[in-house]
């Protein structure tokens, strides 16, 4: 969700996550991006915009719809869709901590 920080994701549990590659904040950018902020302060752009134009995308074939990607959210610090779709917040903290930005690649 726009803006959405991981106090608010993880309220209803009571758990806030504290790993330094967990996302603690979140906001839907235009042109399938999301810009995201690790517990460390780390952040960055992560570029989806290859999801569109790509043949395959696995898990990720229903953010092709953009009302369905402007969905992400978080979910005990990790971005998550409605349909079960997720990022792995490791991979992409290792990725935004050394370029700030990382488009993902399809």
């Amino acid at each position: 969700m726009l803006g959405q920080t991981a106090s608010e994701a993880d309220q209803t549990t009571g758990v806030i996550p504290a790993a330094p590659w967990r996302i603690k904040a979140l906001s839907v950018l235009p042109d399938y991006r999301l810009a995201v902020t690790f517990m460390d302060n780390t952040n960055g752009i992560v570029d989806f915009s290859a999801v569109p134009t790509a043949k395959e995308c696995g898990i990720f074939e229903a953010l092709k719809d953009k009302a369905c990607f402007d969905q992400a959210r978080l979910e005990l610090g990790v971005v998550t869709w409605p349909d079960g779709a997720d990022m792995d917040p490791g991979w992409m903290y290792e990725q935004i901590r050394v370029n700030k930005s990382w488009s993902v690649p399809f």
